[in-house]
């Protein structure tokens, strides 16, 4: 078919033609004398995304996945206890991996739709008199459901109980798209990846590592070696790193950096924001109704669109990709048939936002799902002509 294909699932999303520009290079060797000017800036200018003077960042060529079992190895040993909540798919496989290491999770189960239990936590965290607990996990922006919890609110918590605990935040479909702080809230180990704010190609595990957890990895156990923390700040304090760097990717994360310093963090978090608002609109103009249980855990980068009983969410898929070439997300675990995923985030503006919607609307009515056609699109563009209106007004 011709034209663009509609790359809409909640990562990898689209990627800027700068990116792709910077990453068209000849190879270059990792070893060059001026290899560090161009190293040491880049990991500099990445702690002004995570909003940190503090943090360490930390750059493996990996997933997000590599970068949970980095947060697990560097800092905690065999049979130690961590607190973790499932709502969410993403939730689910952390808590894996960390059984897998032999580590102990508390888990506690919430419903798929909202965020992590505060009340819960608190409670679990409350009762641990001797600090059995050693890191509390958290997921910020749960991609499976479009959910987004409040990690600041688990800092208080931890803070208020004076509990020593780290706390571990999943940041891949949250950080360098929705408002993210690193040092504000205390967090220790923060994981992102690649391929979804940064605009990238996935390969690449970005990092920030607090003093304390760096402090936490003198005396954890767990083995570890691809992914040492120490090995990596070793060689990155001289501009280099341990092992055969993704170079090509890295020069793409130096545009993407740039990108969104030029944008400036606070319009990025806005645009999001607004864009994610004339997808809600649309879904609740269809009649539909989004996973995330109430506004409080709307996320601002994934949208989880729950399909009526009859309707199998697969089918909508597989309509808009093998008829309109549009790419949307499936539903996962739990929530898998159930629902369809708008991936809003990356490098997006509001006629692409547009684009999705209709042909989010082409296929449901293909599958024969019951709505007015283009009465989400219709709601998408009032939502952001109002949303328009009303920043030229604040700004007169």
């Amino acid at each position: 078919m011709p034209g663009f294909k509609g790359l809409f699932v909640p990562g990898p999303t689209n990627m800027p033609f700068r990116i792709r520009q910077a990453m068209d290079v000849a190879l270059e060797d990792h070893r060059a004398p001026d290899f560090p000017e161009f190293v040491r800036p880049l990991l500099a200018d990445l702690k002004k995304i995570f909003q940190t003077t503090t943090g360490q960042v930390i750059i493996f060529p990996s997933s997000g996945t590599g970068g949970w079992e980095s947060a697990i190895t560097n800092t905690l040993s065999v049979g130690d206890t961590v607190l973790a909540s499932v709502y969410g798919q993403f939730c689910y496989l952390w808590v894996e991996l960390c059984k897998r290491f032999g580590l102990n999770v508390d888990t506690i189960e919430a419903e798929w739709g909202t965020g992590v239990p505060l009340d819960r936590y608190r409670a679990r965290l409350e009762a641990d008199k001797t600090h059995k607990i050693k890191a509390v996990l958290v997921t910020h922006n749960e991609t499976a459901t479009g959910v987004t919890s409040d990690v600041a609110a688990v800092r208080r918590i931890l803070d208020d109980l004076k509990h020593p605990a780290l706390l571990f935040v999943d940041g891949v479909s949250s950080i360098a798209a929705i408002d993210f702080r690193m040092d504000e809230w205390g967090v220790d180990v923060a994981v992102t990846g690649s391929q979804k704010g940064f605009m990238m190609p996935t390969g690449l595990a970005i990092l920030c590592v607090s003093e304390k957890a760096l402090k936490a990895a003198e005396t954890a156990k767990l083995p570890r070696g691809f992914f040492d923390y120490k090995d990596m700040m070793k060689s990155n304090a001289q501009g280099y790193f341990p092992y055969t760097p993704a170079a090509t990717l890295l020069r793409g994360l130096r545009a993407s950096v740039d990108m969104l310093l030029e944008e400036g963090l606070p319009n990025v978090f806005a645009r999001h924001h607004r864009l994610a608002g004339a997808v809600r609109a649309a879904v609740h103009a269809w009649g539909l109704t989004c996973c995330a249980a109430a506004p409080q855990w709307y996320s601002d980068t994934v949208t989880a669109v729950v399909v009526p009983k009859g309707i199998a969410a697969n089918e909508v898929i597989k309509t808009a990709y093998n008829r309109y070439d549009l790419s949307l997300g499936g539903g996962l675990n739990k929530v898998a048939g159930k629902v369809f995923r708008i991936g809003h985030l990356g490098w997006l503006n509001e006629i692409m936002v547009l684009q999705a919607l209709g042909g989010v609307e082409l296929a449901m009515r293909d599958t024969g799902i019951a709505f007015e056609p283009g009465s989400g699109v219709g709601a998408a563009v009032r939502h952001l002509s109002r949303a328009d209106e009303s920043m030229r007004v604040a700004a007169e």
